[in-house]
């Protein structure tokens, strides 16, 4: 492969990242002295025509788009390869993917970005274009001079013509935020379907989650308690499967989504723990629950009067460190106080769907969110998967030198969450090494980190079922401040059905 230094006047300085066909590097502009993205076709692609016309058909378009809403070319040319490349506006704030990864946004911010995303996207309509792909990474923050922040649209690689999309043969999109019309060949598409993209960026940023398959949307207040029911009615409206039934144009949903945001932020609904066991019966759970005996249960325990409430949650995986190849678990939360219990105790959780159950000790139990996570934070395939965090301080999650004491559990149904957590590292923390885990029910690797900040440590697993079955894995993160260490009766207590 070619090493390149410069095109053109524009000095590379680093690369911003790699799509399907070609690599966006940051440069610098040596003649306006200033920065730049520049687009160049990648090598194994050279050779096509058609992805070479498509490569240079996503320059146009985006200068056709003629928007202060749309990431802007300013040049377009060849390398001496005879590869294309088109020169672009620096976004420099990044992308609300990176926006979220730390879980669901304030509402008013949610709801605002989502907004300015829309009305990026009407821009484009007007200019006679529907998107196909519009999702949080391809939503770009760029500074503006006085300080606040532009949100442009970028990445129109999937772009055609509304004339054009009305006869589509071929699908296209990314999962979560495809609409069904363009999830199967041959169905004819118009700007609706990026009102159903959108819809997904708002639901992302609400809630921390990729919404599910079309049709099978989990209310937005179910994944956060206390959300206005005017706002999970918006943006449901945007994610219904058939397009009649959606907002007519981005517009119209952005004006309502900028309504919505004059609302008060709502404060959202404190939830209580599923179920306690109490010294003795710890070790013997299981076995209690398979034989249908009565275990102690929050309700019935004055630290967590009241009924049960399903608790909607989201986990999110974050770089903390660019150099490395770092993810930590990151948890966005809502307040859950309960009494400190008179003896110690476990507390048995579990998530929403009821697929997975684990006791963690009682003094973890202060906060629980179970909606799920997306795998896609880990770098496996992006979707929604069963996952819950618990500890008694999910605020202080993202940073590992917070005193923080909790777990956090996620299915995978593909790739390799073993390869995935073998490549992880957590800066400013001591890598203590790794061993096998074997139990009755899952048996894997477990890596192990202390002197963590304030001396806390940090234990991650990829485990796989014991009896053979290569699915589901699991991701397990367990964070400990102080104490013995329960990793081993942790996941001694994992279940999955």
């Amino acid at each position: 492969m070619q090493s390149l230094e410069r095109i053109g006047r524009y000095r590379l300085e680093r690369r911003l990242g790699t799509g399907a066909f070609g690599t966006v590097w940051l440069a610098h502009d040596d003649v306006l002295e200033a920065p730049v993205a520049v687009k160049v076709l990648a090598e194994n692609w050279a050779h096509r025509l058609d992805i070479r016309e498509r490569f240079l058909a996503e320059a146009r378009l985006l200068r056709r788009a003629g928007s202060d809403r749309v990431v802007q070319v300013y040049d377009i040319g060849e390398l001496p390869d005879g590869r294309p490349y088109f020169v672009m506006e620096y976004a420099d704030a990044g992308t609300l993917a990176e926006r979220a990864a730390a879980g669901p946004l304030p509402v008013r911010e949610a709801l605002g970005l989502t907004a300015l995303a829309a009305r990026c996207a009407h821009a484009l309509h007007e200019a006679g274009i529907v998107h196909r792909d519009v999702k949080p990474s391809n939503i770009l923050l760029r500074t503006a001079p006085d300080g606040s922040r532009r949100v442009l649209l970028a990445d129109l690689g999937l772009a055609k013509s509304l004339a054009q999309a009305s006869g589509l043969t071929q699908a296209a999109g990314s999962a979560g935020y495809r609409p069904p019309e363009q999830a199967e060949p041959g169905a004819g598409i118009d700007a609706r379907a990026d009102v159903y993209g959108l819809g997904a960026v708002g639901y992302r940023l609400l809630t921390g989650a990729v919404p599910g398959a079309p049709g099978r949307v989990e209310p937005p207040q179910r994944l956060r308690p206390g959300l206005d029911a005017a706002v999970g009615q918006a943006v449901l409206r945007a994610l219904e499967p058939d397009r009649e039934r959606r907002w007519p144009t981005a517009m119209a949903f952005a004006q309502k989504l900028e309504e919505l945001a004059e609302l008060p932020e709502p404060r959202e609904r404190p939830a209580g723990v599923k179920e306690a066991v109490e010294p003795g019966q710890a070790a013997g759970a299981e076995e209690a629950e398979n034989s249908g005996q009565a275990v102690g249960t929050a309700e019935s325990a004055p630290a967590a009067a009241g009924p049960r409430r399903r608790r909607e949650a989201v986990i999110a995986l974050a770089a903390v460190a660019a150099a490395l190849a770092v993810v930590a678990a990151a948890v966005v939360m809502f307040a859950l106080t309960i009494r400190p219990p008179a003896a110690p105790h476990d507390v048995r959780v579990r998530d929403a769907t009821g697929r997975i159950t684990v006791q963690v000790p009682a003094a973890w139990a202060g906060q629980l969110r179970d909606s799920g996570w997306d795998p896609a934070a880990l770098g496996l395939r992006a979707g929604h998967e069963p996952g819950l965090a618990v500890a008694d301080d999910l605020a202080r999650w993202q940073d590992t030198g917070s005193p923080v004491d909790g777990l956090f559990v996620g299915l995978s149904r593909s790739g390799d969450v073993t390869a995935r957590v073998g490549a992880l590292s957590h800066r400013g923390c001591h890598y203590d090494g790794d061993r096998a885990w074997a139990g009755a029910h899952w048996h894997g690797r477990i890596r192990r980190w202390s002197r963590c900040g304030d001396g806390g440590g940090i234990t991650e697993g990829a485990l796989v079922p014991a009896d053979g079955a290569v699915r589901p894995q699991v991701y397990v993160q367990i964070r400990r401040h102080d104490g013995a260490d329960p990793t081993d009766r942790v996941l001694r207590s994992l279940r999955v059905t």
